[in-house]
């Protein structure tokens, strides 16, 4: 079967369907290719159930301290296997509301892996998707007047440390763990790899975090990767920094054995499972990409800032043209690429804008840049920071640990970045994030009555610090 499209989109993830959904409204005529389920990995493999897991283990953190609130209850029992029931409930909700989004909006979903031809019978340009099908059915050929590409990304490994689904795993696997084993080792420290430590933590797993650079979060401003580094080890969790494994030191038998060299010196870790979580690589093998002129930098795919490829009717947004990888950014991307399709005059994104955020114990989330990336730039600063432990909501909420940093320049008094870690700070990072874009001033932020008592005080009196005008600290 032959069908034409305005628009046929290579994955059906966050960034796809949010696409899609765009160009519905703009009255195109839309077709998406998604080779497992709509929503992708954030929906199926990635933000939503490892937030489910954080949260029940939240709970159980929360539940064994209640008689710190005068809440005396029972050694609380975790049962693990309500939790991922729990997780798969969320998924499958949200599931069925990317597919009726589908339908409202009249988009028809290929369920088949896409792959784009070059010039053929059906067009003179590159573009015509094939649609192959795994039960053998014949191929559709979608012929679209444009292309987007949003296949995503998958975790990636380091040579030596396949994963085996069992005792070397990635993040997909331990999303699916059945049972939690009593012992963990981490390969990576980064946004990932620390979640999972938080995490496990949580559950009661003994955690062990390898990390090749100096700092864990090593994206981080310095100081949220030291107090996080350092509330995760008051609760336990170890944390190596400088640590280069040594992959072919590896060895299986019911559990894992492996070497790493630290300070020249080589130690032994044991676990029973070794999580590795080294980053994501973009899905862009096998989908035709060779058929085209679309040209390839450092395993990603180069786009212009409205998510043009060199075939200037074939766009590429989220993970498969690196930047950010965060699902709210791919998101943004599609709606600015189909707009742009449409002749909408869309405004590029200023990645300096966009919030990022880590779903740890403690929460840690971020826009602008970090210090060392703002002296690197050579602006000269100033910078306020305040503690949560003086703000009365963290007293009331028994979570006094962390802070509040504002980086400003101190020629123009611009706001550089802001920086946070503590309790609920993934929520807060938005006033940040719309100060940034409103491109507000500390004064500004500070100018703003936060209510009390609330968390948002530790921002205004933040803001106040940069001046050293801070009334609490």
């Amino acid at each position: 079967m032959a069908a034409e499209y305005d628009l046929v989109i290579l994955g059906g993830g966050t960034g796809g369907y949010v696409a899609a959904i765009r160009a519905s409204q703009l009255k195109m005529k839309v077709a998406i290719v998604e080779k497992a389920e709509l929503g992708g990995t954030c929906l199926h493999r990635g933000c939503i159930p490892s937030k489910a897991l954080l949260r029940s283990a939240e709970i159980y953190q929360q539940t064994r301290n209640a008689d710190k609130f005068g809440v005396e209850v029972n050694k609380p029992v975790l049962n693990f296997i309500k939790v991922q029931q729990r997780k798969k409930a969320i998924v499958d909700q949200l599931h069925k509301g990317v597919q009726g989004l589908m339908k409202k909006g009249k988009v028809d979903v290929y369920q088949g892996f896409g792959r784009i031809l070059g010039p053929s019978i059906f067009s003179p340009m590159p573009g015509t998707i094939s649609v192959e099908y795994e039960n053998g059915n014949e191929n559709d050929m979608l012929i679209p007047k444009n292309v987007l590409i949003a296949t995503g990304s998958e975790p990636n490994t380091l040579p030596g440390l396949d994963f085996d689904g069992e005792l070397v795993i990635s993040s997909n696997e331990a999303l699916e763990m059945e049972k939690l084993p009593e012992s963990m080792l981490i390969v990576g420290g980064g946004v990932i790899g620390i979640e999972w430590a938080s995490m496990l933590n949580d559950f009661g797993v003994d955690v062990t975090v390898l990390e090749y650079q100096k700092q864990i979060l090593p994206t981080e401003d310095k100081d949220v990767a030291k107090e996080m580094e350092k509330q995760l080890k008051k609760r336990g969790v170890k944390i190596v920094t400088g640590a280069n494994v040594q992959a072919d030191t590896l060895e299986k038998n019911n559990n894992i054995s492996i070497k790493a060299l630290i300070n020249d010196k080589t130690e032994q870790f044991n676990a029973d499972k070794m999580l590795v979580s080294v980053g994501r690589k973009a899905n862009i093998e096998n989908i035709g990409i060779e058929n085209t002129d679309i040209q390839i930098s450092n395993h990603v795919i180069d786009t212009n800032d409205f998510y043009q490829t060199k075939e200037s009717h074939i766009y590429a947004i989220g993970d498969v043209i690196g930047g950010m990888q965060l699902a709210h950014v791919a998101s943004h991307e599609g709606i600015i690429a189909v707009e742009h399709i449409a002749d909408e005059n869309p405004q590029k994104i200023d990645y300096n804008t966009v919030s990022s955020c880590i779903y740890a114990n403690p929460e840690a989330a971020r826009v602008g840049l970090t210090e060392k990336q703002a002296k690197e730039e050579g602006y000269e600063l100033v910078i306020g920071k305040f503690p949560f432990k003086a703000v009365g909501k963290a007293l009331v909420y028994g979570e006094t640990d962390g802070f509040v940093k504002i980086i400003t320049d101190k020629k123009t008094q611009d706001l550089l970045g802001v920086h946070m870690i503590g309790p609920h700070v993934t929520d807060m990072i938005s006033e940040a994030g719309l100060a940034k874009v409103l491109d507000a001033t500390a004064w500004e932020i500070s100018q703003t009555i936060h209510p009390h008592p609330s968390l948002s005080e530790v921002i205004g009196e933040a803001a106040l610090a940069v001046d050293e005008k801070q009334i609490h600290g």
